[in-house]
């Protein structure tokens, strides 16, 4: 589907009562995955952007949170930013991120930072980007399965840099960057099946 195509689903779906209002859900959390591919990130970036512009002008709040910024931002809370800095060229990669897992774990850190951050404005609608750049030190389906309790009452878009599959036969199925194959349950909708 073009880009100019997927911007007008995207803010015809995020923008109508029946998204806002977690219809159709089946009692599932108000999760929804946007796939794209990895090519397309800089574009998907300047989409969302102007999604974010253009809902905000029909009233609709976005609270935007780019999973990398946040990362950085929780290591220098924690005066360690410098630390992983001066001590990366000199690790291997195993190293690192055994060490980033640990200090930017989603149960213990990441989705804290979050629900601060989602207590603290008002809105209508969670974006989450950012999802390849914090690769391998915090993965996707460790967010969504933390967020469950924490995000349940507006509705979450995670921009993912991939696919993303769901049937009933199989579960679901993020393959970031469209290679690396990770088969567990995300209780998440693909949003470009969710009807406007």
């Amino acid at each position: 589907m073009p880009m100019q195509d997927r911007f007008q689903h995207l803010y015809s779906v995020i923008s109508g009562q029946r998204f806002l209002n977690k219809q159709g859900l089946g009692n599932e959390v108000p999760f929804f995955i946007c796939p794209f591919r990895i090519e397309e990130a800089v574009e998907m970036e300047r989409l969302q952007s102007q999604l974010v512009n253009r809902l905000e002008q029909k009233g609709i709040k976005v609270l935007s949170i780019n999973l990398y910024d946040l990362a950085v931002e929780l290591l220098k809370e924690r005066e360690l930013w410098s630390q992983v800095i001066d001590l990366e060229p000199t690790v291997s990669k195993g190293e690192l991120t055994d060490l980033l897992q640990g200090v930017l774990d989603p149960d213990a850190h990441l989705v804290p930072a979050i629900a601060k951050k989602l207590h603290a404005v008002e809105f209508d609608v969670l974006f989450l980007s950012g999802v390849g750049e914090v690769f391998p030190f915090i993965r996707s389906h460790n967010v969504l399965n933390n967020l469950q309790s924490t995000a349940k009452d507006k509705p979450t878009v995670m921009f993912f840099p991939g696919t993303y599959t769901h049937s009933l036969e199989t579960g679901s199925s993020l393959d970031l960057f469209g290679r690396l194959h990770d088969d567990k349950y995300y209780r998440a909708f693909n949003i470009f099946h969710y009807e406007a």
